[in-house]
């Protein structure tokens, strides 16, 4: 007997040429994000995790935005609109040897996992050798999807479309998902045998089948869930697939050790790496490239995108972090801080109010109420650096590129335009002045213009 061929021996072919009209939008279909991913890279994603080295993706002529998008997996042109059997047959020239076994995945089912994939291709190689193998799902509400028919021994005998079941075949709950594992030997006379004599004029992959046991093969199926299938053509779609991802991230982050205080109201992303006895508090939003150490708090109405955040850190409430924000051991960043591409040292402070942005700040630095670094000068951006233990009074102002030296005090109120010297007090306050009995006069004043409005 052949030995198995590994999973990584199989190659896939993901459909992304339909135009979406449904989703009305300028961006193709297959672009569309969920949980910061965009759709065909979810599906990229999962065959990846399942070992499959080699994708192609067909796309629709003129779609350089998904060409990018899924580079550098190679790309075939589907010219014209003429079905799933049509987008196949525009790949096979990439495929190479044929001995490999051939997936066929749809760019627009961002659900579907690893696991699922690789049970196909086991399924494939299985001692029957099957031609083809379908992923099929249940569904109480059939409605307009394909059955699939099985004979008395469990392999799958045809593909019937809605339409053209018969009043038996429409109660058949199994359902057709249009995913596939196909024999690479057979794969290229399969579909050369299609034909398009139907009511669209397309020619259709799920004819393969009927094909295939014409030829005296086999043809099987596995069972999936039928969340894992969901297909993305309209905006309802992509917030439905949105929330079933969401459902999977959240378990996914307690099953880890974390903690969601209210998990529906945290929406993840789909690499947000969060570890052991994280405590998330509520309306949380997590963008791409985050990652929790352990023991971090991360309190209601924050957003974090970009960032990491070591151990013991506590994040808001109402705190932003953006992409290059790099939180020590045991920093805070408060309630309406936002820090963007700067590093707080371990132990750092920043607590309210404050704007923290290309910066480097030392451990144990104290940044007060109302600070902001000026990183900005209409053309080009500034580090600003804060040593160790330096304090950094409220309402202060520091013009990058700017450094207060370890220990230094700047002064409430400061505008600090200056490097400051370690262990320096640096304060840009004007002199207070008193001006005796002028508040009474002001009142006195102030009252009697507006009595003489009254008048």
């Amino acid at each position: 007997m052949t030995k198995p061929q590994s999973t990584s021996a199989a190659r896939a072919i993901v459909l992304a040429a339909g135009l979406g009209t449904r989703m009305k939008s300028r961006w193709p279909k297959v672009l569309h994000k969920v949980a910061g991913r965009s759709l065909v890279g979810h599906v990229l994603s999962a065959l990846e995790a399942a070992g499959v080295k080699r994708s192609i993706v067909v796309i629709s002529e003129d779609a350089k935005q998904v060409e990018e998008a899924v580079a550098p997996h190679s790309v075939a042109v589907q010219a014209r609109q003429l079905g799933t059997g049509d987008a196949v047959r525009s790949a096979l020239p990439l495929l190479g040897q044929d001995d490999q076994d051939v997936l066929v995945l749809f760019g627009a089912d961002p659900l579907i996992q690893p696991e699922t994939i690789s049970r196909m291709i086991e399924r494939r190689r299985g001692p029957d050798n099957p031609a083809v193998v379908v992923l099929g799902f249940r569904s109480r509400d059939p409605g307009n999807y394909g059955r699939l028919i099985t004979g008395d021994d469990g392999n799958l005998e045809a593909i019937v479309e809605a339409g053209d079941a018969t009043e038996d075949e429409a109660r058949i709950d199994l359902c057709n998902s249009g995913i596939m594992a196909i024999s690479g030997t057979r794969l290229k006379s399969l579909i050369a045998r299609l034909g398009n004599n139907n009511a669209k004029g397309e020619y259709y992959l799920t004819d393969i089948v009927a094909l295939a046991r014409q030829d005296g093969a086999s043809c099987a199926w596995v069972e999936g869930d039928s969340d894992e299938l969901l297909g993305v053509d309209t905006r309802a779609d992509l917030a439905e697939a949105e929330r079933l991802m969401q459902v999977r991230l959240r378990q996914r982050a307690m099953d880890g050790g974390a903690t969601l205080v209210d998990p529906l109201s945290v929406f993840f992303s789909f690499d947000t790496a969060v570890r052991q006895d994280v405590i998330i508090g509520p309306n949380v939003v997590f963008g791409p490239g985050v990652t929790l150490a352990d023991n971090v708090e991360v309190r209601a109405f924050s957003h974090i995108e970009g960032a990491t955040v070591s151990e013991g850190a506590i994040i808001g409430p109402f705190a932003r972090l953006r992409p290059g924000a790099d939180i020590g051991r045991d920093a805070r960043v408060g309630n309406f801080v936002e820090v963007k591409n700067a590093i707080l040292g371990e132990g750092a402070k920043a607590n309210h109010l404050s704007y923290v942005g290309d910066a480097d700040v030392g451990a144990k630095a104290n940044i007060g109420a109302g600070t902001i670094t000026c990183n900005y000068d209409g053309f080009l951006k500034s580090r600003t650096g804060i040593g160790e233990g330096a304090f950094i009074g409220s309402n202060t102002a520091l013009v990058a590129p700017v450094n207060i030296g370890e220990g230094a005090i700047v002064g409430a109120g400061s505008t600090i335009s200056k490097d400051v010297a370690a262990d320096e007090l640096a304060v840009t306050r004007a002199p207070q002045k008193a001006i005796k009995g002028w508040a009474t006069r002001f009142r006195a004043d102030r009252q009697a213009k507006k009595n003489a409005l009254k008048e």
